[in-house]
């Protein structure tokens, strides 16, 4: 081989392998630029006067260095973080060209139009939440597709038809809320939704919610003794019937020594202060505390100490709350134990405590749930105007302080 057919041979090669990181290079920018694309298309059809989406540039390689948008490793779109962002305007069908978005937030905004039918192929996404806008139209029955969701919060717009009878196939469902809408037609009671309360359906006009009945046994008839049959009935109904009159008020005295609270909530007496009125404490569920904090994700935590973690959370209603998670050593006692010492806390008032909403207990979990600070940083919450002694005393007690 001369030195010219060298030269030419080297050259080719440094050609060939330069063409495939340039083919390379487009391959990743092409398949970064799609979602970007996607979320550009809902840029544009968005106004913004809080200037939220100033980041979003459509010139960079992917949407991840964007405020409001999380990536996985692989730099591919896995959250939308946009509530209480004071957006109006529509949602854009290229929404479904996100296939590893796991969390859509657009609650509390001004968002109008329809949900689109694409964000049914979504099949990663975990939470939906677009209440408290003014969306119109049905629930999309492609919305049944999300074999993954876990939080479903369409609540406080105006949306309207038949809640589609797929998303009782979605198992992984645990918070559900379409109040305050415009639904119509029979609430599913089966499936998924059989978990859910009325206080998920609530003020929807013409939304009825039934109540699944059970056929009753026919009974067996006997052709030749029907006069003896009549006769026994109708004396063992007499016999039965004076027992219970006679019996009643011991019944009714039982009953009332033995009853108790329901499970959802126990009393605590309100003070006679006008500006602080504790009512009942609200039992929050495991799942529901979960789904507030994101699984106690460590990017939610406020504070921690030697009694736990703070996790900021949102509930099903929009609500943002501090939750405190107790340390596994410091779960101690019966669950009797943990409400006295709930109770407790409750009916301390100062001006520098803040009120408890409510607790969760399972065998393994302590959590109390407080209103979140709006101002300040959870440590000059709890060390405040507080004198040393009495701080000492209430950063090792359940009780946080503002």
């Amino acid at each position: 081989m001369t030195n010219m057919q060298r030269v030419v041979s080297s050259f080719m090669s440094l050609f060939l392998i330069l063409w495939m990181f340039v083919v390379l290079d487009l391959v990743i920018k092409v398949s970064g630029n799609a979602e970007g694309d996607a979320l550009m298309a809902l840029k544009n059809n968005m106004i913004d006067p809080s200037d939220a989406l100033r980041s979003w540039d459509a010139t960079l390689v992917h949407p991840c260095t964007w405020l409001h948008v999380f990536c996985n490793s692989e730099n591919s779109v896995t959250r939308v973080d946009l509530g209480n962002e004071n957006l109006s305007g529509q949602l854009v069908p290229q929404l479904g060209q996100l296939p590893n978005l796991e969390y859509l937030e657009l609650y509390s905004n001004n968002i109008t139009g329809e949900i689109p039918v694409e964000l049914g192929s979504l099949t990663n996404l975990v939470s939906l939440d677009l209440y408290l806008n003014k969306i119109t139209g049905p629930i999309p029955d492609g919305l049944a597709n999300l074999k993954k969701l876990k939080s479903l919060r369409l609540n406080n717009n105006s949306l309207s038809g038949n809640i589609p009878v797929g998303l009782t196939t979605i198992n992984s469902l645990q918070v559900l809320d379409l109040a305050n809408n415009n639904l119509t037609g029979n609430v599913p009671v089966y499936g998924s939704f059989s978990i859910f309360t009325p206080i998920s359906f609530k003020n929807n006009p013409f939304l009825y919610q039934t109540t699944p009945v059970t056929p009753a046994a026919t009974p067996q008839q006997n052709p030749s003794g029907n006069g003896i049959t009549a006769i026994g009935v109708i004396a063992g109904g007499v016999a039965v019937g004076a027992a219970l009159l006679f019996a009643s008020p011991v019944i009714a005295i039982v009953y009332w020594n033995r009853r108790k609270p329901p499970d959802d909530y126990f009393d605590v007496a309100a003070e006679e202060d006008p500006e602080v009125s504790f009512g009942q404490l609200k039992k929050f569920s495991l799942p529901e505390l979960r789904i507030a904090t994101d699984n106690f994700s460590n990017n939610n935590i406020l504070g921690k100490g030697g009694y736990g973690k703070v996790y900021i959370g949102r509930l099903t209603n929009g609500g943002n709350v501090a939750v405190k998670r107790l340390n596994p050593e410091r779960i101690r006692g019966e669950d009797k134990q943990f409400k006295r010492e709930v109770e407790m806390i409750s009916m301390a008032v100062h001006r520098n405590l803040l009120r408890l909403i409510g607790f969760c207990m399972t065998s393994s979990e302590r959590l109390l749930v407080y209103p979140l600070m709006v101002n300040g940083s959870l440590e000059s919450c709890l060390r405040g105007h507080i004198h040393t002694t009495i701080w000492r005393y209430i950063s090792s007690s359940n009780l946080i302080l503002c």
